[in-house]
């Protein structure tokens, strides 16, 4: 689901940060670090539904390898937490961080082609530190990752946060990213934390995933108005379609139209039956349509769409369809409604038959 991947992209469900560190973090990261002890991540962590607790510390600075010298965009981390939290950051070759290499990094694919470096090679990192010094440290390359942004994997690199720490000169983090065992229970472990941390650390802020997934955002909107319109043309054609079905039933059944208010049917009842009739396709159509919809879309799913890689990537991948008990329902209401409202014009049409003018095509 796509919704899992953008969570699991580096997200998480929850962020803790200082107020202030999205728009102005990158400019000064030492003026929103968090120190560690005005988070209780054990407690935490003991809150329903949490999965883990995992801090972050980002920082920027200069990687050399040789004569070849580059920018980067850096987050120390906790190398076992953090797994849980980044499963679409894919290492291609080497290995991930481990808290017993102290000294290995992993580096974004771009930035790993840029510098020309594989796993094994040595590599030095010079950042600035809060003072205004220069700290530096010469690392291993653990691995090479890529994830869903090309231009993340062009200048970023992880590495231990004890690391970071050492050459910041610095403690704390920027970011506490919270992840959870149920997507849906987003918004009250949202509220639970919001009242934990009002009131002992009023200067802190915690941001549900959905309000930093812009990208994801403007993706729903878009499918979901394509969507909506597609819906629109298919009740059209149903409605077109069962409505010239039942008045085609009426034209042919005219006599026997007549014969049922001649015997004493009421016109109510006549409307009743030709609306009846429409429930009952409707209702046939989208139970056959749902089946049909479910067994296509796992073929579909076992041999995999190729598609190209989308902006900002540099990878293709196989799409699959994943037919929900949420869309079944609606598509099965869809044809329901649609076939219901498609029988009210026949069956008032059918209503309004002269019983003498029935009868005598009937003759």
């Amino acid at each position: 689901m796509e919704r899992e991947s953008t969570i699991h992209s580096r997200l998480g469900h929850l962020q803790i940060v200082k107020r202030g560190y999205y728009e102005s973090g990158v400019a000064d990261p030492y003026a929103y670090l968090v120190d560690e002890r005005a988070v209780d991540t054990r407690q935490i962590a003991a809150l329903a539904y949490v999965k883990t607790v995992t801090p972050r510390l980002a920082f920027a600075g200069l990687i050399s390898k040789g004569d070849t010298t580059l920018s980067f965009l850096g987050e120390g981390v906790a190398p076992e937490t953090e797994a849980l939290v980044s499963r679409e950051v894919v290492v291609d070759a080497g290995a991930p961080l481990a808290s017993g290499d102290p000294k290995g990094v992993i580096l974004g694919k771009g930035l790993a082609a840029s510098l020309r470096v594989a796993p094994g090679d040595n590599v030095v990192l010079l950042v600035n530190t809060r003072s205004g010094g220069v700290s530096a440290v010469e690392v291993r390359v653990r691995g090479i990752f890529h994830t869903a942004v090309k231009a993340f994997d062009d200048a970023a690199l992880r590495v231990p946060i004890g690391l970071a720490r050492k050459l910041m000169h610095t403690g704390g983090a920027h970011q506490f990213i919270v992840l959870l065992s149920d997507t849906e229970r987003t918004n009250d472990v949202l509220y639970s934390l919001r009242h934990l941390l009002g009131q002992s650390q009023p200067d802190l802020q915690v941001t549900p995933w959905i309000d930093l997934a812009d990208f994801y955002k403007a993706v729903v909107d878009l499918f979901s108005a394509q969507t909506g319109f597609v819906r629109l043309i298919i009740a059209v054609i149903i409605v077109m379609s069962i409505s010239n079905t039942l008045m085609t039933n009426v034209r042919e059944r005219t006599s026997e139209i007549g014969t049922m208010m001649a015997i004493g049917f009421r016109r109510r009842r006549i409307i009743e039956l030709f609306v009846s009739e429409g429930a009952v396709m409707g209702l046939l159509g989208g139970a056959l349509g749902a089946i049909l919809g479910y067994l296509l879309g796992e073929v579909i799913s076992a041999v995999g769409i190729p598609m190209p890689p989308a902006p900002g990537m540099d990878q293709g991948f196989d799409a699959k369809i994943r037919v929900t008990a949420e869309m079944a329902l609606g598509g099965f209401s869809l044809a329901v409604v649609s076939a219901v409202v498609a029988s009210f014009y026949p069956a008032w049409k059918a209503s309004r038959i002269q019983i003498v003018e029935a009868l005598r095509r009937g003759i």
